[in-house]
């Protein structure tokens, strides 16, 4: 059975001006162009676009997902390593919702108790399903820093790795420290902190300056991340990425 893009568009959530840029790019061709330019989609594609938006949802961009299904052989295998995926997503997922509900309930004791100042029993507890060596997975396009993450997380103890995020929570509180005091993320002594930020990267491996201006532009555009520096002071994610870029700019090659 072939189902015309309006169709497919309805079933799946995609625009059909989105599934006709999936064709131009080689995306998701169609399985036939009618005399009339009418795209029709058959089975095999519908499993194709299902792996796309799978793919989608775990924050990969076209170009990493065109390379991923253009290695892939086996459908099922693919299939099931998406459900892999997916499911350490969801379980990232819970426990930083875990992380959050934890917040949330402190700062409503601090309320309650009725004093403006914010205690927060482990820091370290704030970044708890948004760990610096996991969130390194999302630099799709730098599979050496990824799996040298991957590894130093592997040979961590519960205690090095609560101690790992007490130092991060501290970092990033002194970063938010300068942003509020006004210094251009270029001053010397926010330099000198991205510099300590740096040098605790590099106990995992040393980055180049792109791989490091990519973690700058991860701190903005991934959401996780995102949410995470922002839940510490408002614009600080935007601070780090510039931090990050003139240090990249002055001190890596």
């Amino acid at each position: 059975m072939a189902w015309p893009i309006a169709e497919v568009a309805r079933m799946s959530g995609v625009t059909a001006r989105t599934l006709r840029h999936y064709d131009e790019i080689g995306l998701l061709p169609p399985a036939r162009t009618g005399a009339n330019g009418h795209r029709y989609y058959e089975d095999r594609q519908l499993l194709r676009l299902q792996q796309i938006l799978v793919l989608r949802a775990l924050g990969l961009g076209l170009p990493d997902i065109g390379r991923i299904l253009a290695a892939q052989v086996d459908e099922l295998d693919a299939l099931r390593g998406h459900h892999r995926r997916l499911l350490a997503e969801r379980d990232r997922l819970d426990a930083l919702a875990a992380t959050v509900a934890r917040t949330i309930a402190e700062l409503e004791q601090s309320r309650k108790d009725g004093t403006d100042v914010i205690t927060i029993s482990r820091p370290e507890n704030l970044f708890e399903g948004i760990r610096s060596t996991h969130c390194l997975k999302v630099l799709h396009g730098f599979p050496e820093l990824v799996e040298a993450a991957g590894r130093h997380a592997s040979t961590m103890s519960e205690a090095e790795s609560e101690a790992d995020e007490r130092e991060r929570t501290a970092q990033l509180v002194r970063l938010a420290e300068l942003l509020a005091a006004g210094l251009p993320a270029d001053a010397d002594a926010v330099q000198a902190e991205v510099d300590t930020q740096y040098r605790t990267l590099a106990r995992i491996r040393a980055a180049t300056a792109g791989e490091y201006r990519a973690i700058g532009r991860t701190c903005v555009e991934n959401e996780h991340w995102r949410a995470a520096y922002e839940a510490i002071a408002p614009g600080l994610a935007a601070y780090q990425r510039a931090a990050i870029e003139a240090y990249a700019s002055t001190r890596l090659r």
